[in-house]
């Protein structure tokens, strides 16, 4: 729908609410390809100018990267996603896993204790995408749906400042997976999340929270045991 004209700052500011609405809704998931800028133009209402502001504007932030003769894509979610993403690019991936497993084993522990049914019909049908994806032997299928149902997991914790800090660190998460994942799919990579979910489903704090606590440390970069085990 057209945008309507006010001065042309407060306009761009639209443009910039626009795009940026398209992302963080998942209109435009992590790692798609934008609309092109005559596209945008036509969608938008607006001057080719007040769109490529936008795009740079976003890609300032984070959240684009506009590669040179393929496109603009989708890098980050949000302003501290993609500023997550960049402090963390080198960060040790044993470190990494260390921070995965105390955030997700305490939210496993909060989900066993507060799901609802919701969430467990939330968390099946996740968890059947994820043997899904796997099967299908497509590696970025798979890393994406793993990272959605993690994020389901913490968001079954019902603490909501968690779930806003896990899925900023969304994208380090996906990186550090697809790095361990390697080149393709193997039996190793998989881990079965059967047990966590049951744990959850069954109240079982205790069992969630470590069966969340030790996926990281199974991964080939995570290591083989947690730091002072």
């Amino acid at each position: 729908m057209p945008l309507s004209h006010p001065r042309r700052s407060a306009l761009s500011e639209q443009v910039i609410a626009a795009l940026r609405a398209q992302i963080t809704s998942g209109e435009w998931p992590v790692g798609s390809r934008i609309p092109t800028e005559p596209e945008l133009v036509e969608q938008l209402g607006v001057a080719r100018n007040t769109v490529r502001e936008a795009v740079r504007a976003l890609s300032h932030n984070g959240l684009l990267d506009i590669r040179q003769g393929s496109g603009t894509y989708v890098v980050a979610t949000s302003e501290l996603a993609g500023v997550m993403q960049r402090r963390f690019a080198e960060a040790d991936p044993r470190h990494i896993a260390e921070l995965r497993s105390t955030l997700e084993s305490a939210a496993a522990r909060l989900a066993a204790e507060r799901r609802t049914e919701k969430d467990l019909k939330q968390l099946d049908a996740l968890l059947l995408r994820r043997e899904e994806a796997w099967e299908s032997g497509d590696k970025e299928a798979f890393v994406t749906a793993d990272a959605t149902f993690h994020l389901a997991v913490v968001s079954a914790s019902h603490n909501d400042v968690m779930t806003a800090m896990y899925a900023d660190l969304g994208e380090v998460l996906r990186d550090w997976l697809r790095e361990d994942v390697g080149e393709k799919l193997t039996p190793e990579t998989h881990m079965d999340h059967g047990r966590l979910l049951e744990a959850i489903r069954a109240g079982e704090a205790d069992e969630a929270a470590a069966e969340a606590a030790r996926y990281p440390f199974l991964c080939r970069l995570g290591g083989v045991t947690p730091t002072g085990d």
